[in-house]
C-alpha cells in the first residue's frame, strides 16, 4: 500500500481533500500530519477517521525529527503539502508565525523527503523512483490585477502581503529542489476557496453567521474587491489530477471562471437565506455594514486555468450559483437553522 503525506488534512481544503482521496483510492494510505492549530479541526475528519486507508498524526510540519520519523515509520511515496498559516488579516498582526510555518515548514518537508526518497542530486534511491511532491498554493502570489487581465502561470510573483509573500518563498523553494536536486515537484496555485467545512473567520462563513446572529455583516471597504470563486470540491479533484497527472516541474493555476465582487457574494448569500430562513419580512441584506478596508487589500483576482484544462483534463463541475447554494444549505445545517 503505497504511503502519501497530507499536510494541514484537519483545515478546509485538507479535510475536503483527504475525504476524496481516502474513498477514492483504497490502496492508498493516507496519512495527514496537522498541528490542529485554530484552523485545524478534527471534527472535519469524523467521515473517514474509521477507514482503514487513513492515519492521522498530530504534529507540526517544522518539527524535524518528527517528520523524518513519519517518513521513515509509513515509508512516505509521496506528499501533497497543504499546511499553512493562511489567514491575512492575521499575517498583518503576526507575520513572524507565516514566515515560520510557512518557509520554514515547507523547508522542512523537502529536504527531509529530498534525504529519504534519493540518493543524491538527480538520482532516486531504489523503490522510490518517481515519488512526487506537489504544493498547494495561491494565486496571491501574483499580486493583484486591474479591471481586466488573468493570472497564469507565466505571470510575474508581485505578492503584496506578509501571508502572500510567505507563500510565494515556499513556491520558490519547491522551484529550487527541482531545478537543483532533481526532485519531482509540482506547484498548484488556486484562486478563493469555499464550500463546506471553511473556518468560520473567513468571508462566506462570516457572512452566514452574522446574518443569522442578527449581528452586522462586515464588508471591507466600498466591497467591490473582486475574487475568482472556486469551490472546495473542485480544487480537491485538481489537486489530485495535479499529483498523478502533472509534469514534474510544472506550476498549475486551478480557478473557478467565477469573478464575483464581496457585494454580489453577500447579497446573494442573503438572498438564500430570506429564501431558507425567512425574517418577519425583512431582508438580512438590511444588516450589511461596510467597515474600514484591510490594510493593502489587492483589489482583483482572477486565474486562467487554460493549462490544467488543456493538459490535464481538469474542469470545474460547479458554478458560483450552485456551489453556493450547496455552501449556504451546508452552513445551515452546521449552525442548526
Amino acid at each position: 500500500m503505497k504511503s502519501i503525506l497530507v499536510t494541514g488534512g484537519a483545515g478546509f481544503i485538507g479535510s475536503n481533500l483527504i475525504k476524496h482521496l481516502v474513498f477514492k483510492y483504497p490502496d492508498y494510505n493516507i496519512v495527514n500530519l496537522d498541528l490542529l492549530t485554530y484552523a485545524g479541526n478534527s471534527e472535519n475528519l469524523k467521515s473517514v477517521e474509521n477507514e482503514r486507508n487513513y492515519t492521522f498524526v498530530h504534529g507540526d510540519i517544522c518539527d524535524r525529527e518528527l517528520i523524518e520519523r513519519v517518513f521513515q515509520h509509513y515509508y512516505i511515496h509521496g506528499v501533497i503539502h497543504l499546511a499553512a498559516e493562511s489567514h491575512v488579516d492575521n499575517s498583518i498582526s503576526h507575520p513572524d508565525i507565516f514566515i515560520e510555518t510557512n518557509i520554514k515548514g515547507t523547508f522542512t518537508l523537502l529536504d527531509v523527503a529530498y534525504k529519504y526518497w534519493m540518493e543524491k542530486p538527480f538520482e532516486y534511491k531504489k523503490g522510490f523512483e518517481n515519488n512526487k511532491f506537489l504544493h498547494v498554493s495561491t494565486d496571491e502570489v501574483y499580486g493583484t490585477l486591474g479591471a481586466t487581465g488573468l493570472f497564469t502561470e507565466e505571470t510575474p510573483y508581485a505578492p503584496n502581503s506578509p501571508y502572500s509573500a510567505s507563500k510565494a518563498s515556499s513556491d520558490m523553494l519547491v522551484r529550487s529542489y527541482h531545478h537543483t536536486y532533481g526532485m519531482e515537484t509540482v506547484i498548484t496555485n488556486s484562486s478563493n476557496n469555499y464550500g463546506p467545512k471553511q473556518h468560520d473567520e473567513k468571508l462566506i462563513p462570516t457572512v452566514i453567521r452574522k446574518a443569522l446572529s442578527g449581528e452586522n455583516i462586515p464588508v471591507y471597504g466600498d466591497g467591490k474587491n473582486i475574487r475568482d470563486w472556486l469551490y472546495v470540491l473542485d480544487h480537491c479533484k485538481g489537486i489530485d489530477i495535479a499529483y498523478h497527472k502533472g509534469k514534474s516541474g510544472e506550476v498549475y493555476n486551478i480557478g473557478g471562471k467565477n469573478e464575483q465582487n464581496n457585494n454580489y457574494i453577500v447579497a446573494k448569500i442573503c438572498e438564500l437565506l430570506d429564501q431558507k430562513v425567512p425574517k418577519n419580512g425583512k431582508s438580512y441584506k438590511a444588516q450589511i455594514s461596510y467597515v474600514e478596508d484591510r490594510a493593502g487589500h489587492d483589489f482583483r483576482y482572477a486565474i486562467d486555468a487554460t493549462k490544467i484544462e488543456t493538459k490535464l483534463g481538469w474542469k470545474a463541475a460547479e458554478n458560483f450559483d450552485s456551489g453556493i447554494e450547496k455552501t449556504v444549505q451546508w452552513y445551515l445545517k452546521k449552525y442548526e437553522f
